[in-house]
């Protein structure tokens, strides 16, 4: 590759001397934990393929006719320029010319044509997130604190592979779509997506590229966890948000998964995913692993993370992911504890302040219920904290009106102390308020 950057033919064909590709692929790593699903190699056709499909349209794997289409679309990004060619280096020149074009161009298999329509079409659907900088502040993308959403979604990222991508872990067998809905919108939810793409997940990416100067491969390792997963949670709602959260990155971040591994999927899982492997490119297949043995995942994951890398939670030595959600909290925050409150008349949730600790009780809800909502001694009632005060959703009611949220304390609860925190309706006692968003942070004096 010369100074600038660019490669030449024979090397997009063959490769340059001394390279090599740090990825434990399906032909290179160990084999396959007992339980998990693999796709099998086989050899590819032409000049300068690879012998595994994981490495197929990747820089020292092209055909003769993959490198003219890589040429031709090199010299198509630089005319355009402008918006079209930020939309294809989204991640900064840094990435290099040679990964960051084949990364497209293997999102539509070479195709000329679709790829250009894919880029124009991504131009589009990022241009106004792009606008706002792609919402820099997390808080005002949701709505809330990130850790009142990722209490409701647990999502991080933790450390990185061994082929240097981020490690990334989603927990949707415990996302609490009621809660997701009393705090933000689906709006909000794509909003925050831009913002981690753009301005975390980017920045991971790059900061390693820094340190790592031979790492090229700007992928992410995915790791899906189905604990807890039930059919009642697999509602359309829960589906939007996922939905929501993969939409950008189909169009605009393409090939960006480098593996994934679904783990602790339950028995109906497991037979609906026999029948939508069926649906999905070999290739793309191929990145995807079912392993539902916490043994053979653990196993599995130490294959492509190393110990220090990997959370304690999930056979690693590094800090646990629980640990790691803490640090979204607000500065000066010691403790958190969310809790979803249905209330029909009343309701209530009990936190414990510990000496040297404030309590601030913030509550977000869409009912249109008018409820009043104090903070008391849990082992006095008689001993009132917080005094009553009105609370109701004054806003719309389509999907996309944020919620409303009000700090109830008027000054922080000063511990020891376990207080209760009652909500009651002031509506008729044959209908029900609504589900309500209890946020406690406690604050170190």
């Amino acid at each position: 590759m010369a100074s600038n950057g660019t490669w030449t033919a024979d090397e997009l064909m063959h490769g340059k001397a001394g390279d090599r590709h740090d990825e434990p692929t399906a032909s290179t790593s160990s084999s396959p934990a007992k339980g998990g699903r693999r796709f099998s190699t086989k050899k590819l056709k032409g000049k300068g393929a690879s012998a595994d499909p994981m490495d197929w349209g990747l820089p020292g794997h092209l055909t003769d006719e993959e490198v003219a289409i890589f040429m031709k679309f090199r010299d198509e990004v630089e005319k355009r320029g402008g918006e079209f060619k930020n939309t294809v280096y989204s991640f900064g020149d840094i990435e290099g010319e040679a990964f960051c074009l084949t990364r497209w161009l293997r999102a539509r298999k070479f195709k000329y044509d679709d790829v250009i329509s894919m880029i124009e079409e991504a131009t589009e659907v990022r241009a106004d997130a792009r606008k706002h900088d792609f919402y820099p502040d997390p808080s005002e993308a949701l709505g809330c604190e990130p850790s009142v959403f990722q209490a409701q979604y647990p999502q991080l990222y933790h450390g990185h592979a061994k082929n240097g991508c981020p490690v990334f872990i989603s927990k949707p067998g415990i996302l609490n779509v009621d809660g997701m809905e009393c705090i933000t919108t689906l709006d909000g939810i794509l909003k925050f997506h831009w913002h981690v793409m753009m301005h975390d997940y980017k920045m991971r990416l790059l900061k390693h590229k820094e340190a790592h100067p031979n790492f090229t491969r700007f992928e992410c390792v995915v790791v899906i966890d189905l604990d807890h997963l039930s059919t009642s949670q697999l509602s359309q709602r829960a589906l939007s948000i996922v939905k929501t959260q993969t939409a950008i990155d189909s169009v605009c971040f393409p090939e960006t998964m480098n593996r994934t591994l679904v783990i602790n999927a339950p028995r109906f899982f497991s037979m609906t995913w026999s029948i939508i492997k069926g649906w999905i490119d070999p290739r793309t297949a191929g990145k995807i692993e079912l392993i539902s043995s916490r043994k053979n995942w653990e196993s599995r994951l130490r294959e492509l993370v190393d110990e220090e890398q990997l959370p304690s939670d999930y056979g690693g030595k590094g800090m646990a992911t629980t640990e790691t959600l803490k640090k979204e909290a607000p500065e000066g925050v010691l403790q958190q504890h969310h809790e979803l409150v249905y209330v029909r008349t009343s309701g209530h949730c009990s936190v414990d302040v510990p000496a040297g600790g404030e309590l601030e009780v913030k509550v977000f809800s869409r009912a249109t219920t008018e409820v009043t909502i104090s903070v008391v001694d849990d082992n006095d009632k008689t001993k009132v904290y917080t005094a009553a005060v009105a609370f109701k959703h004054t806003g719309g009611t389509d999907e996309n009106d944020p919620p409303t949220s009000m700090v109830i304390t008027t000054q922080r609860i000063a511990g020891p102390v376990k207080a209760r925190v009652k909500i009651e309706s002031k509506g008729s006692r044959f209908s029900a308020a609504g589900n309500y968003m209890v946020a406690c942070n406690i604050y170190g004096k």
